[in-house]
């Protein structure tokens, strides 16, 4: 398939490294539009008020690769409206991750840039995945502490992880009718195993109160990070059951039942 790759955690996270070279084994062409920088909880904003630069970046990945300034949105609309080679085949799906840390319930799905750059690729007609990894909270906290390198063990469930998804993500995409504003959201175990089993979910209800800090002596609330109380009934199966049980989530996240 022909397919664009973004994320936002940014062009040089290395989950978005092995998810692309993992697709690029599994013989698919890419073309990665991603942000500059980190653009977590962003969900699916775009940069109205400012210009956002687009340049070429060789990560050497073989394939087109254009680093953005902006969000994970604008990454995915600005590369289906300007980047494509010309004369080149249309994308046929857009890839969006994989996320530091998983997007699971509610609470996370909208909030999530992941999420919004997949949204984008729905809003564009075309089918749409969205790829994250759980961590544990001290395995981030390590990871942020070495710049963004995972140790060993992380690392090992990245790359398997990228191996689900390079298995997974094509069928789906390519099983999705175009312009059903659907984004399938897998959500992937850590550790991840070759076995991981996948199951499908429904998004956890957790309440996500107090997110910031209280004010410090300058009047800054800084932000602090927790799950929240997940309210869920036993049944059905939520992601976040799932991924706690060593599974991978999927769940199917149909825009248009919204209101229903």
């Amino acid at each position: 398939m022909h397919l664009l790759v973004t994320n936002d955690d940014g062009l040089d996270s290395v989950f978005l490294h092995e998810l692309v070279h993992a697709l690029l084994a599994g013989g698919h062409r890419l073309l990665v539009a991603a942000p500059a920088g980190e653009q977590s909880w962003i969900g699916a904003a775009k940069s109205r008020h400012r210009p956002v630069r687009s340049a070429r970046a060789d990560r050497g990945f073989g394939c087109p690769t254009w680093a953005i300034d902006g969000t994970p949105s604008d990454c995915v609309n600005i590369a289906l409206a300007h980047l494509l080679p010309a004369g080149g085949p249309a994308i046929e799906g857009v890839v969006s991750g994989i996320n530091i840390g998983r997007n699971t319930s509610l609470a996370f799905i909208l909030a999530s840039g992941t999420i919004g750059g997949a949204w984008e690729g729905a809003l564009h007609g075309l089918p749409a995945v969205a790829l994250s990894q759980d961590i544990p909270m001290e395995a981030f906290a390590e990871l942020r502490a070495h710049d963004g390198q995972p140790n060993p063990e992380l690392h090992a469930t990245i790359r398997l992880s990228a191996q689900h998804a390079a298995r997974l993500a094509p069928p789906l995409l390519a099983g999705t009718a175009p312009e059903s504003f659907t984004v399938h959201n897998l959500n992937f175990p850590h550790p991840a195993h070759p076995g991981s089993p996948v199951r499908r979910t429904v998004p956890a209800h957790n309440i996500l109160p107090r997110l910031f800090a209280p004010a410090d002596s300058a009047g800054d609330h800084r932000f602090a990070f927790t799950l929240g109380r997940d309210l869920s009934p036993d049944e059905p199966l939520t992601d976040v059951a799932a991924v706690a049980a060593g599974a991978i989530s999927h769940t199917v996240l149909d825009y248009r039942r919204l209101g229903h």
